[in-house]
C-alpha cells in the first residue's frame, strides 16, 4: 500500500534543509508534484532514472538499417539447432494460501471481497485490512470511507501492520474517525516496529518533529534506514542527507550517502535527482563529476523541477559538464522565472544576449511548456 509521502511535512523539510552545496545550493522543499515533461534527448551520458518495465517494447525492424534484423531472443536457440533448456522444477509451497488476496491481485474484486468479508467477520486482521482497502477504493463494492475506517480500526486492534499504518493516518487527520495523536503515534510506532516500510518512514518523521535537534535525527535514522532498505525513495533521500550532516557516524555510513541519494534519484524522486546533480557538481559525498551532475540536473529540469531548471541555466553559462549554449541557458532561465524563481545573475545574463538569442530562447521555452 502506498505510503503517505507528505505526512509530517515540516519534519521532512527540515531534513531537506540540511542538504549542503556551495556552487549550486540544494533546495529545501520537495518538488515531487511538479508537472511532467518529455524526457531529455538521449546522449552518450544519458542516465536511466527508472528500471525498464517487463513489458517494454523491443526494437522493431523499422528502427534498423535495411537488411539488419534484431535477434528474437530465445529464437536464437532454434537457429543454433538446439532445444530450449528445461525449466527448473518448482519448489512445493507448503504455506497458507490466501484466496481472498489472490483473487484481489487477479482483479476478481467481488470474489475477493466475499472471501475477505467472511474471514474479517471472524476476526482475521489481514482480511479486515483488505476489506477496508477495497471499501476505500471502491473495488467490488461502493466506496464507503466510514465503514472502511471501522475495518482499519479492527485490523489495527489485532496488530496487522498495514492496518495499523492506515488507521494511524486516519487518526492523525481526524478523517472518518476522531483525531487522536497519541493513539495515532502508538499505532504508527507499532506498525514501524513490525516492519511496515511506510510506517517506518512516517514514524521517523514523527520522531524528528517531536524531538528537535540532533536527538530527533538519532532516533529517526534507524527507521529511515529500514524504510530505505525496503525501497522507499523518500527514506533513501533522507538517509543520504543525514549521513552527510550527522556527527559521530561511522565512516562507512558516510561513504554511502551518495549511493542512497542515487537510489532515490533512479527511483524517479525529482528532488533527489536535483540534489544528485548538485552533489556531483559540488563534490558532496564524493569526487566532483560535472558531466554526471549536468545529466541529473537536466533530467530533473525536464521533469519540471524549477530549481533544477535554474541550476541548469548556470551550467550552460559556465560550461560545466556541457558546452556553453546561451540559448539553452536563457530557455531554462525563462522557464524558472515564469515559475516565480527570481535570479538577478541570470537576469543580467539574459539581458546581455542579443535579441535573436532571446527570441529563440522564448520560443524554445514555449515549446517545452506545450510538450
Amino acid at each position: 500500500m502506498p505510503w503517505n509521502r507528505h505526512a509530517y511535512k515540516t519534519a521532512f523539510l527540515f531534513i531537506a534543509a540540511l542538504a549542503v552545496g556551495a556552487v549550486l545550493p540544494a533546495i529545501a522543499q520537495a518538488q515531487s508534484q511538479q508537472p511532467q515533461a518529455e524526457p531529455p534527448e538521449p546522449s552518450s551520458r544519458q542516465v536511466m532514472t527508472r528500471p525498464v518495465a517487463p513489458d517494454a517494447g523491443g526494437m522493431s525492424n523499422a528502427d534498423q538499417p535495411d537488411g539488419i534484423v534484431p535477434s528474437g531472443g530465445v529464437e536464437l536457440y532454434q537457429r543454433m539447432g538446439a532445444g530450449l533448456p528445461p525449466l527448473p522444477a518448482e519448489k512445493p509451497y507448503t504455506g497458507p494460501v490466501d484466496e481472498a488476496f489472490g483473487a484481489y491481485q487477479r482483479g476478481l474484486y467481488v470474489t475477493a471481497l466475499g472471501k475477505a468479508l467472511q474471514r474479517a467477520s471472524a476476526g482475521d486482521a489481514a482480511a479486515q485490512t483488505l476489506v477496508a482497502e477495497m471499501m476505500t477504493k471502491g473495488l467490488g463494492i461502493k466506496r464507503d470511507a466510514k465503514t472502511a475506517a471501522f475495518w482499519y480500526g479492527q485490523a489495527a486492534e489485532r496488530g496487522d501492520p498495514a492496518g495499523m499504518f492506515q488507521y494511524a493516518l486516519l487518526l492523525m487527520t481526524g478523517r472518518d474517525v476522531p483525531a487522536d495523536k497519541k493513539k495515532a503515534d502508538d499505532y504508527m510506532r507499532r506498525a514501524a516496529e513490525a516492519g511496515n516500510s511506510s510506517a517506518q518512514f512516517n514514524w521517523a518523521q514523527i520522531l524528528i518533529s517531536d524531538n528537535p535537534g540532533e536527538r530527533g535525527l538519532q532516533l529517526a535514522l534507524p527507521f529511515y534506514e529500514k524504510a530505505a532498505e525496503q525501497g522507499v525513495a523518500d527514506a533513501q533521500y533522507a538517509v543520504a542527507q543525514l549521513y552527510v550532516v550527522m556527527k559521530n557516524l561511522p565512516a562507512q555510513k558516510k561513504s554511502m550517502a551518495r549511493q542512497w541519494l542515487e537510489r532515490a534519484a533512479k527511483a524517479g524522486f525529482d528532488t533527489a535527482q536535483l540534489d544528485m546533480g548538485v552533489w556531483l557538481v559540488n563534490g558532496v559525498g564524493g569526487e566532483k563529476d560535472y558531466e554526471r551532475g549536468f545529466d541529473w540536473l537536466r533530467i530533473a529540469a525536464h521533469r519540471g523541477n524549477v530549481v533544477a531548471q535554474n541550476k541548469l541555466s548556470h551550467l550552460y553559462i559556465d560550461a560545466l559538464g556541457t558546452r556553453p549554449d546561451p540559448v539553452e541557458a536563457a530557455k531554462w532561465y525563462v522557464l524558472s522565472r515564469r515559475a516565480g524563481l527570481q535570479d538577478p545573475e541570470l537576469e543580467d545574463f539574459y539581458l546581455g544576449i542579443n535579441d535573436e538569442q532571446q527570441r529563440q530562447a522564448i520560443e524554445a521555452a514555449n515549446k517545452f511548456r506545450r510538450s
